[in-house]
Parts: C-alpha cells; sequence; structure tokens
C-alpha cells in the first residue's frame, strides 16, 4: 500500500474560468481571492490563478444587467397592474350604478303590484255590467292599459339592468384576477432583481475602495465630491424647447445616485431619469424602457440629436438621454451616480425623437 501511495499521481487542480460565471460558487471563489496549494505525495505545488478586478468586473457588470432587465420588467408588471385597476375601479362604479337602477326598477314594480293587488281584479265584462258609468270605465280602462304599458317597460329596463349587472361582475372578476396577476409578476420581478442586486454587493464589499471604483467605471472615492466632469461636447445642433428643457434637468441630476425604481428628483433608475427629465419639459413619457421606445419617432444613429432618446442591449433594458458628440447622460447602475457616458459604452439598439 505505501509504495502504490508513493507513485500515485497528484490530482490536476480545476482553474476558474477566466469570464463570468452564473453560479454562486464562481462568485464566491472570486470574492475570497485566495490561491490553493495543493501537495499531494511530495508532488510539486500547483496554485489557482489569482482572481482578477476584471473577472469580478465582468461578474458584477453581468448581475446588474440582470437586475435592470428584471427592474423595467417589474415596472411594466405595475403599470399594467395600475392599468387593470383602474378599469376595475371603473367597473364596479358601473355595476354600482346599474344595480341601483335596477333596485328602482324593482320598487316601481313592487308598487304597481302593490296597488292592483289593493284595488283587486276582475272580468272587465262583468265590470263593465255593472258600472253606472259605462263612460267612466272605459275612461279608467284606458289608462290602466297604459299603466300596463308603462310596467311592461319597467319590467324590461329591470331585466336588462339584471343582465348588464351579471357582465359587469363577470368582467370585474376578470379584471381582478388580471391586478392579481400583475401584482404577483411585479414582485417576482422585484426579488429577481434584488438578490442580483444583492449578489453583486456582496462582490463589490469583498474589494477595496480603489477596486470598486475601477469596477463601477466611477471616480475614486479619494476625490471627496460627486461632481462630473463635463465630455467636450463638440458643436452639435442646438437644442432647443422642449429638449432643451430635459437636457437641463439632466444635468442637474449629474452626480446624483441610482436607486432602484427611483424616479427623482433626489435619484433616480434609468428610465426614471429620462421621464423625470421630459417631465420637466411638459412632456408625459410611460414608465418603462419598453414603454418609452414607442413614446416618440423611431431614428437611426446617424439621426441623432440633443434631447433623443438611446436605448442599449436587444432586450431595450436601458435608456440614456442624448446630449450631443456620441455623449448621453444616464442613470448607469447602483453605485454609479448620474453621469456623462458615451453611446457606445453599450450595444446600441434604437433611438427615438420624443418632441
Amino acid at each position: 500500500m505505501a509504495a502504490q501511495h508513493r507513485h500515485r499521481r497528484p490530482r490536476s487542480v480545476r482553474t476558474l474560468p477566466a469570464g463570468p460565471a452564473g453560479s454562486t460558487a464562481w462568485a464566491a471563489l472570486v470574492l475570497a481571492g485566495a490561491a490553493t496549494t495543493t501537495t499531494l505525495g511530495g508532488g510539486a505545488a500547483q496554485a489557482e490563478p489569482k482572481p482578477t478586478v476584471d473577472g469580478v468586473k465582468a461578474e458584477v457588470d453581468r448581475l446588474h444587467r440582470q437586475a435592470e432587465e428584471a427592474a423595467e420588467a417589474h415596472h411594466a408588471a405595475g403599470d399594467r397592474a395600475r392599468t387593470a385597476e383602474r378599469r376595475l375601479e371603473g367597473l364596479r362604479d358601473r355595476a354600482a350604478r346599474t344595480t341601483a337602477e335596477a333596485n328602482k326598477a324593482r320598487r316601481t314594480l313592487g308598487a304597481v303590484a302593490t296597488a292592483q293587488y289593493r284595488s283587486g281584479t276582475g272580468s272587465s265584462v262583468l265590470r263593465l255590467a255593472l258600472s253606472e258609468s259605462p263612460e267612466q270605465y272605459l275612461r279608467h280602462a284606458a289608462a290602466a292599459e297604459q299603466a300596463g304599458a308603462r310596467q311592461a317597460h319597467v319590467l324590461g329596463q329591470l331585466q336588462s339592468r339584471l343582465r348588464e349587472v351579471r357582465q359587469l361582475r363577470a368582467e370585474a372578476a376578470k379584471r381582478t384576477a388580471e391586478v392579481q396577476e400583475a401584482r404577483r409578476t411585479a414582485r417576482e420581478h422585484r426579488r429577481s432583481a434584488e438578490t442580483k442586486l444583492a449578489r453583486a454587493q456582496r462582490l463589490l464589499d469583498r474589494l477595496t475602495a480603489e477596486q470598486r471604483a475601477r469596477v463601477l467605471d466611477a471616480p475614486a472615492p479619494t476625490r471627496g465630491d460627486r461632481s462630473e466632469p463635463r465630455p467636450d461636447l463638440g458643436t452639435p445642433p442646438p437644442a432647443a424647447g422642449r429638449a432643451a428643457q430635459a437636457i437641463a434637468y439632466a444635468r442637474g441630476a449629474l452626480g446624483k445616485p441610482y436607486v432602484w425604481g427611483a424616479t427623482g428628483p433626489n435619484s433616480f433608475d434609468c428610465s426614471g431619469l429620462t421621464q423625470a427629465a421630459w417631465r420637466s419639459a411638459g412632456v408625459s413619457l410611460p414608465r418603462t424602457t419598453y414603454t418609452q421606445v414607442n413614446a416618440g419617432r423611431r431614428i437611426s444613429r446617424d439621426q441623432l440629436a440633443p434631447g433623443d432618446l438611446v436605448f442599449f442591449y436587444s432586450g431595450l433594458t436601458h435608456v440614456g438621454l442624448y446630449v450631443g458628440n456620441g455623449q448621453m447622460i444616464h442613470a448607469p447602475r447602483p453605485g454609479t451616480p448620474v453621469r456623462y457616458a458615451p453611446i457606445t459604452e453599450m450595444p446600441f439598439n434604437t433611438a427615438v425623437r420624443v418632441a
């Protein structure tokens, strides 16, 4: 046995992949940053390569992109829930009014039935024969016939209102299910986003301040301020009117923090910033990147002008406000404040001219 042990070949040590991986275990190894040394049977030591800041950056970037996708999906589900809630409230109002009308028709029919019961009913021929004044009877009979027609009309209204109430209640039940489903979907996307952000933050917490700044493409904290240098914008076509107002608002937001789901004025996420900027110019944009992309006219990249919305990634999960010379202002991600950035920083998808 001893001889066999001396000639046993050392097991190879698996090397970590250089790029990002989807597993928590990979992230944990990146965080640990420790080289593993294994010696078997007196063999030579073999060490894992030391994880690099670039490897951490790739994983954090991936997690932040996934979190942003989940965030936009959360906002979209929230919009669907609010729309369904408004429709449900309208249906409830209509059902209440229709029910009130049905109850009124019931009371009218009840009053007529009570009056008929109290007056009694008999053979119209016999009543004519016994009447001292046939002319008076005929006048009463004509009035009774008119009353019968009105009664039939009220009965028809009651039947119509009851059918409408049943339809409204069925529609309301459907809308209620839509609200519940949209809310459930929103909660799931929120949990997903929060999970991704927490994993990214655990990675960042193991780095030094300088390494975190490099990973987040942010100025090192030793600067002592949050100011954002203005890039050379060249001489783009001057923004005018509402576009100029939207850009002015975005410039005023430079340096403010990215906060998941925030729409200003003290913090923003990407679509929250563009929505707030254009709202300051009197233009109401929808909440999500998926809906903002349909809020104006699509334009090509070579047609960009200050004030246009620029969208990124195949899923349209990020948006910024174009300011000229290939630059935009956007809210990038947690840990990186609202800032200028070249539109080449992310995979360009499309652009939209709002006004």
